[in-house]
């Protein structure tokens, strides 16, 4: 099948990793020049073609995709799974007899709702990628990002925010992808627009009447 920026998978139609979590239907990967998300951008997650069938030797990372999500062509997201180069030993060599004490978990990533990933960024294990953040192409994310923060660069650094911190505040309060659809359909115009004043009165109008 030839590749073009127009094709994408829909996460919630191409994931079977038991390890990967997607909520909602529109998550989605730009999938225009490699083998798709689960085999491309997804790294050294448990759970794999190859290491499905091993028996872990300690608790797997998982990988949490909010609703909404879009996630740029060439992305890496690096999962638990070979973190066995203890910087604390003298020796960073993974000797196969001592992975099980040289391995350190980071913990589970998580991407939340609304977020944009740039093409060919990457994001290192136990990161947690807030709500509407975007992540700048080539970034390299190597700690949390905050709700509607826009990051950039190696190691990845807020360049700024979408909106004001009162705003984000409200926002975030507002849930607005737990919405359920009827809501979220007859808001979804405000949410394409850039006055907060606007599509904070629209919901309080909708809230009312519903």
């Amino acid at each position: 099948m030839q590749k073009h920026w127009s094709k994408f998978q829909l996460l919630h139609q191409v994931v079977q990793n038991p390890n990967i979590h997607i909520k909602g239907q529109h998550s989605y990967y730009s999938d225009s020049w490699d083998k798709g998300f689960e085999d491309s951008v997804v790294r050294y997650l448990h759970g794999d073609s190859v290491s499905k069938h091993w028996q872990p030797r300690w608790p797997i990372d998982q990988l949490y995709i909010g609703d909404y999500v879009c996630i740029a062509a060439e992305v890496v997201i690096l999962m638990g799974g070979n973190h066995n180069h203890n910087v604390d030993w003298f020796s960073l060599y993974p000797f196969l007899d001592d992975v099980e004490r040289s391995y350190r978990s980071k913990g589970d990533t998580i991407i939340r709702d609304g977020a944009w990933i740039g093409m060919r960024a990457m994001i290192l294990p136990g990161i947690e990628i807030g709500e509407g953040a975007v992540i700048a192409a080539n970034s390299v994310v190597t700690s949390n990002v905050g709700p509607y923060a826009i990051v950039g660069g190696n190691p990845a650094k807020v360049i700024k925010y979408r909106f004001s911190t009162e705003e984000i505040a409200k926002l975030l309060a507002m849930n607005i992808y737990d919405w359920r659809d009827d809501k979220f359909t007859a808001l979804r115009p405000l949410l394409t627009q850039s006055n907060f004043q606007l599509l904070e009165q629209a919901v309080a109008r909708y809230d009312r009447e519903n």
